[in-house]
């Protein structure tokens, strides 16, 4: 690493440290949290405890951040070392200290400037979320202990309600299949790691299986321990999936879909963050084990826009909408599955 540039103390300190902070260098205090956003399968007001239609509201359990999954080093966010960090802090402190207004400030707000490693990232870990807490994961240990899957569904909501609003052409199209549904209203990429290593990923061996996670993790719902997560944070967390399914069932075909578009216009900051995450995971596309697919634009229409007639909250697909899905997929799932 090389060795950070001096800045001259002729230029203004506030210039510097507004340079310095847009560069995602330095960590501020009072930073502004960002504000929950609703989440796939969550009624206005937060999620119920297990997130799907008609669960009532029980009592809640409180999340424990679990340790942390490994991620390919496809979308691996790069990390500095522990060296790195003090050597940057090294070259910042010998900055501050030639200017007598910035030392005086950091003498009187200790720490207020300082170089810190990055955060860590919540959507890589096996945590177990209040989704993957009670019946519905009880009930998918169940299931596989049964085996005889040949296709596997997982994800969010959007995948859940394959069972409900998309239960019509479910029927029509995978019917015939040997299809489980391990997905959950609600959920995000750390609860399905959790639940693929805690008996969701084990007794079974599935020939293909279709994957998409991750847009929960764009917000924190009401759930203090959760972060909202970066598109970058969020391929990791799709990425450390992807690794625990390979690990789980070595020889089935991971059908990995980008997260669907969300939002009125391309100018939503979660489809935006989705957008992001779906650039980086599309690099876990290895044609052998792994097939990437974006059927986003299908769902679109001009300039990017989402019409209601497709995702009536502009998240969940319509009938119409699942319609559209499984007539992007289902000759490519054939395919995977011979």
């Amino acid at each position: 690493m090389n060795t950070m540039r001096l800045i001259p103390s002729s230029r203004s300190l506030a210039r510097v440290l507004c340079n310095v902070a847009l560069a995602g260098a330095v960590a501020l205090s009072a930073i502004a949290q960002p504000t929950p956003a609703m989440q796939p399968g969550q009624p206005p007001g937060g999620p119920g405890g297990g997130g799907a239609r008609g669960v009532g509201r029980g009592p809640v359990a409180p999340i424990v951040v679990g340790p942390a999954a490994t991620v390919p080093a496809a979308v691996a966010i790069p990390r500095p070392t522990d060296a790195e960090i003090a050597q940057a802090n090294r070259a910042l402190s010998k900055f501050l200290s030639s200017d007598s207004t910035a030392e005086a400030l950091v003498a009187k707000y200790p720490g207020l400037i300082a170089v810190q490693a990055p955060r860590a990232n919540f959507a890589a870990t096996y945590t177990q979320t209040q989704q993957r807490m009670g019946a519905r994961h009880e009930g998918f240990v169940e299931r596989a202990k049964q085996g005889n899957i040949d296709l596997l569904f997982n994800g969010d909501s959007i995948t859940d309600f394959w069972g409900t609003t998309g239960k019509a052409v479910f029927d029509k199209n995978f019917g015939a299949m040997k299809v489980a549904n391990f997905a959950i209203s609600g959920d995000r990429t750390e609860g399905l790691l959790w639940g693929l290593k805690n008996g969701e990923g084990q007794g079974f061996s599935p020939k293909t299986i279709m994957l998409m996670i991750g847009t929960n993790n764009t917000g924190t719902g009401n759930s203090p321990a959760l972060q909202a997560a970066s598109g970058p944070e969020i391929a990791e967390g799709v990425g450390a999936v992807v690794m625990e399914m390979r690990k789980d069932f070595p020889n089935a075909k991971i059908l990995l879909l980008a997260i669907f578009p969300r939002g009125a216009d391309p100018t939503d900051a979660n489809r935006q963050k989705n957008e992001a995450a779906n650039k980086l995971i599309a690099k876990l596309h290895d044609g052998q084990h792994v097939f990437f697919m974006d059927i986003g634009p299908k769902f679109l229409g001009a300039g990017g826009t989402l019409a209601r007639e497709i995702m009536p909250d502009l998240l969940h697909p319509s009938e119409k909408g699942y319609e559209i899905w499984a007539a992007a997929v289902k000759d490519k799932l054939a395919e995977l599955m011979k």
